[in-house]
């Protein structure tokens, strides 16, 4: 993907790049390249006379309208790009569309400098990740406010996890807040930072290689207004990370969606033994696998809190081996099952396994886990579900092959 240009607040990062208007871009050398979403145009300060839409005046070529894009503030760096602090349904869409992981890795913006309602030099600048749902989270919390907004290029991915990656850092930052000349747009020297992207950034770096002090906000962008009206001022409320009910399963279409796709491929193996005469799969083995899938990635996240055990694995195990005895016991346990206690006992070491492999997989998705933790439970945990669902595999093909060849 191209470098963007300089004027419109996204320049190349190669050192000394040329601008559209032939001058050099001024990027940080240091800044690691890395590619940009796409390419815009440069200077963006003129209105065509026909369109009414922003031109380059040095013969670059006219930027993309966005739809959520309503109109251009003037400023002395050119026109900035303004957005409504209102969804669209196509915004709702688009964050619905990336919590069941379609087209998530595309969906962002162009990091650059864009403003919410008619900012002026005294007006707070607010920084954020070019993931287009944050993004949005943002600039729906900004109603009624004259703001700016700084978004940085972090390859699509949110203020948290870009810290951690490195991509919501100190580099980046100081090289987007020199792009967009952002000391030409404001008098002040203050930017405000989501508290999540804390861990990828030196205040005290940016402070002395741009001049801007570093302040971070609240937790949850619904806290913005509040934060700025008692003069950028959180209370011990806004600092603290929740991770409720709600919070919880709105990430889980993400890892269900993830689940789905390799167990289509197991159904595919299932099918074609049905087809040679080496599988008797039917409807139970569908519904088990597939409620062994929702208790992992949707049932032990929404229940978290109320599960026993710390490890996510060991709580994704007990509600599994439940779902487990669950379907045994709706195909005749504590009798001799329809399918036969192979399958049975089969059904009891693979299910909970799998469950505890896909909860496992949430603690990447959780407010209070860590590194360390998560190996210190992978380390623990890896082995015993690939153990037992080794010899719930070997046992099912081995009732297999006595079904098909007799007893």
């Amino acid at each position: 993907m191209a470098n963007q240009s300089c004027c419109s607040g996204s320049s190349s990062r190669k050192k000394k790049a040329a601008s559209c208007c032939g001058g050099e871009s001024g990027a940080v050398e240091k800044v690691k390249l890395r590619p940009v979403i796409k390419s815009q145009s440069c200077c963006n300060t003129e209105p065509e006379a026909e369109s009414g839409q922003p031109s380059c005046s040095c013969g670059g070529q006219t930027p993309k309208q966005e739809k959520w894009i309503t109109g251009y503030i003037h400023t002395p760096i050119g026109d900035v790009p303004q957005v409504p602090a209102q969804l669209s349904f196509s915004d709702i869409l688009g964050s619905w569309k990336c919590r069941w992981s379609i087209g998530r890795m595309d969906y962002a913006v162009d990091p650059g400098l864009y403003c919410v309602g008619n900012p002026d030099t005294q007006s707070p600048v607010l920084v954020t990740a070019n993931y287009k749902m944050t993004f949005d989270r943002l600039r729906m919390e900004l109603g009624g406010l004259d703001a700016w907004i700084v978004v940085l290029d972090t390859d699509g991915i949110n203020v948290w996890c870009a810290a951690g990656k490195g991509t919501f850092g100190t580099e980046e930052l100081v090289h987007r807040l020199q792009d967009v000349r952002l000391s030409e747009v404001v008098s002040h020297r203050t930017i405000i930072l989501p508290q999540l992207g804390a861990t990828g950034v030196a205040a005290h770096e940016v402070k002395k290689q741009s001049g801007f002090r570093v302040v971070y906000g609240p937790v949850r962008a619904s806290d913005i207004k509040e934060f700025l009206a008692a003069g950028m001022k959180a209370t011990s409320e806004m600092r603290t990370m929740g991770f409720t009910f709600w919070d919880r399963l709105v990430l889980t279409p993400a890892e269900l969606v993830a689940a789905i796709k390799p167990i289509i491929i197991v159904f595919g193996v299932m099918f074609i033994l049905n087809a040679i005469g080496l599988g008797d799969y039917g409807l139970v083995d569908l519904y088990a696998l597939l409620g062994a899938i929702i208790t992992g990635t949707v049932l032990t996240p929404a229940l978290l809190p109320w599960i026993p055990g710390r490890a996510f694995s060991f709580k994704g195990f007990l509600l599994g081996l439940l779902w487990a005895v669950g379907v045994n016991f709706i195909n005749g346990f504590p009798a001799i099952p329809e399918y036969g206690w192979l399958k049975a006992i089969a059904y009891i070491l693979t299910l909970p396994s799998l469950s505890a492999f896909l909860s496992l997989n949430f603690t990447g998705c959780s407010t209070f886990t860590s590194l360390s933790g998560v190996d210190k439970e992978m380390k623990a945990a890896l082995p015993v579900m690939i153990i037992s669902a080794t010899i719930g595999i070997v046992l099912l093909l081995v009732n297999d092959f006595m079904l098909a060849f007799g007893r």
